[in-house]
C-alpha cells in the first residue's frame, strides 16, 4: 500500500464497514449514495490535507460572549469624558497597566501585557458595523455570517471558507470547542465538528438557546445543507469519523500542567494539544462567556480579565514551546461592547463598537486605530461609533494568513487594517 494513501483507505474502510457493512442497502442513509460516488476523489484531497497538516496555517476565533466592556479592557487613561460617564467604573484607570499613547490594560491583564511586550498582540480600536444591533443573538449572527445588513439566517463566513476552499477535507477541518455549533461554521458541505468533551461528540438541538445575564456561549442555527434528514445523518457520520482521530491525537499529547484551572484555559489547552499532535484542523472556534455585566461589573469583569489574560499567556507560551507560534493566529472579538455611561447597578448595558485582539508571531503588534470619541455629542444613542468594519479584519487575516479567496467568503472586498 502507498503510505500516502493510508488516511484515505482508513476512512473509506470506516465508511464502508462501520456504517454500511452492517446495514441493508435499503437502510443506507440517503446522502451516502451520492457521497460514495465521489468518495475516492474527495479522500485523495483529504490525504493531501493531512499530509500538509503540520505545516499549514491555523486560525483560532475566540468570542467573548455577552458583550465585553472594551472601555474597561483597553482603558483610555486621563480621558475626562470617560471619568464623567463612569464615576465608579473609571476607578480602573488608577490601577491600569500603562501601555502607549494614553492607553492602559485592565490591571488583571498581566498575562496580556507580557504578550504585548513580546510583540505577539495587536489591539484594534473601534471595531463594529453600521446600524449596530444590541441583541446578543442578532449581533452574534451578524459577526458569524459576515453580513451586517440585517438578513437573518444564512451560512457562516467560516462555513463559506469550508465550502470554497476545503473541498475533500475531513470534517475536522474546523473544530469548535463549545457546547453548541457556532453559526460561523454553518455551511453547505457540513464540514466542521463541535464538541465540548471529545468523549461526547454530538450535534445540537437548534431549539436549545441560551439567554439572559449568564450568557456563556452563543450559537447560530443548524448547519442545514440539503434536507433536515440528510443534515442529521451527515452530522452524525462526521462526528463518528472525527472522534477516532481526535482521540488518537489527544492520547499521544499529555495534558499541559502550565495552563490555569479555568474553563477557557482548559479549552485553549485542548486546542494546543490538538495542534501539537498534528491535527489537520485549519480553524478552531472557542468561547469565553459571562461578559454580560449589567450589575456589579467591577468584580465580575476583573475575574473575567484574569481568566482571559492568563489563558492567553499559557497558550502562546505553549505554541512557542511547540514551534507552532509562527503558523497560528488568533482573533478575539465580542458581539458588541458596552455603553459609555455606567448604569445605576454598577454595571454597563449593551453597546456597540469595541476593541478586537489579534495574537500571533509576526503580526504588526501594537494599538491600531484611534479610540472613537467619548464626547456625548459624538455618541450614537450613548454608544461609541465604530470606525473599522469587522469584515476588514476577517479579510486581512484570511487573505494574508490563510491564503483564502476573501471575495468568495465575504462577497466582496474590504479595506484591510495592516496587521499582517
Amino acid at each position: 500500500m502507498n503510505p500516502s494513501k493510508k488516511p484515505f483507505m482508513t476512512r473509506r474502510e470506516f465508511l464502508r464497514t462501520g456504517v454500511i457493512g452492517g446495514a441493508l442497502a435499503s437502510t443506507v442513509p440517503s446522502f451516502l449514495n451520492q457521497t460514495l460516488l465521489g468518495l475516492e476523489a474527495a479522500e485523495l484531497n483529504s490525504a493531501l490535507q493531512r499530509a500538509h497538516g503540520k505545516d499549514a496555517p491555523i486560525l483560532i476565533m475566540m468570542q467573548l460572549a455577552g458583550g465585553n466592556d472594551g472601555l474597561n479592557t483597553l482603558i483610555p487613561l486621563e480621558n475626562d469624558h470617560y471619568r464623567r460617564a463612569r464615576p465608579r467604573l473609571s476607578n480602573a484607570e488608577k490601577t491600569a497597566i500603562a501601555l502607549e499613547d494614553g492607553y492602559g490594560l485592565h490591571e488583571r491583564l498581566t498575562g496580556l501585557k507580557e504578550l504585548y511586550d513580546d510583540g505577539l498582540l495587536s489591539i484594534v480600536n473601534g471595531v463594529g458595523y453600521p446600524n449596530p444591533n444590541r441583541s446578543h443573538f442578532r449581533s452574534t449572527e451578524i459577526w458569524h455570517t459576515g453580513d451586517p445588513k440585517g438578513r437573518e439566517g444564512g451560512d457562516g463566513w467560516i462555513g463559506k471558507y469550508f465550502d470554497n476552499q476545503c473541498q475533500g477535507a475531513d470534517p475536522e477541518v474546523g473544530i469548535s470547542i463549545t457546547g453548541k455549533s457556532p453559526q460561523a461554521f454553518q455551511s453547505q458541505s457540513s464540514l466542521g465538528v463541535t464538541f465540548k468533551n471529545p468523549n461526547q461528540f454530538q450535534f445540537d438541538d437548534p431549539e436549545d438557546q441560551m439567554a439572559g445575564g449568564s450568557i456563556g456561549e452563543l450559537n447560530g442555527g443548524p448547519m442545514m445543507g440539503g434536507s433536515a434528514l440528510e443534515f442529521l445523518e451527515r452530522a452524525d457520520l462526521n462526528a463518528r469519523v472525527s472522534s477516532d482521530h481526535v482521540h488518537t491525537v489527544l492520547d499521544k499529547m499529555p495534558q499541559i500542567p502550565a495552563f490555569p484551572n479555568t474553563r477557557i484555559a482548559s479549552d485553549l489547552e485542548m486546542i494546543a494539544r490538538l495542534i501539537g499532535g498534528g491535527m489537520s484542523t485549519r480553524i478552531y472556534y472557542v468561547s469565553q462567556g459571562g461578559f454580560d455585566t449589567h450589575a456589579n461589573q467591577t468584580y465580575s469583569h476583573a475575574s473575567l480579565m484574569q481568566q482571559f489574560g492568563d489563558a492567553q499567556n499559557a497558550f502562546w507560551k505553549e505554541m512557542k514551546r511547540q514551534g507552532n507560534d509562527k503558523r497560528v493566529r488568533m482573533m478575539v472579538f465580542s458581539e458588541f461592547g458596552r455603553r459609555v455611561a455606567e448604569n445605576g447597578s454598577g454595571g454597563t448595558d449593551h453597546g456597540a463598537a469595541a476593541p478586537v485582539f489579534v495574537f500571533g508571531n509576526g503580526i504588526n503588534a501594537g494599538i491600531h486605530g484611534a479610540l472613537p470619541s467619548l464626547a456625548p455629542e459624538d455618541l450614537n444613542r450613548g454608544d461609541l461609533v465604530h470606525h473599522t468594519d469587522f469584515r476588514s479584519l476577517y479579510s486581512g487575516i484570511m487573505r494574508s494568513h490563510m491564503q483564502a479567496d476573501i471575495s468568495a467568503i465575504l462577497g466582496g472586498e474590504f479595506p484591510e487594517t495592516k496587521l499582517f
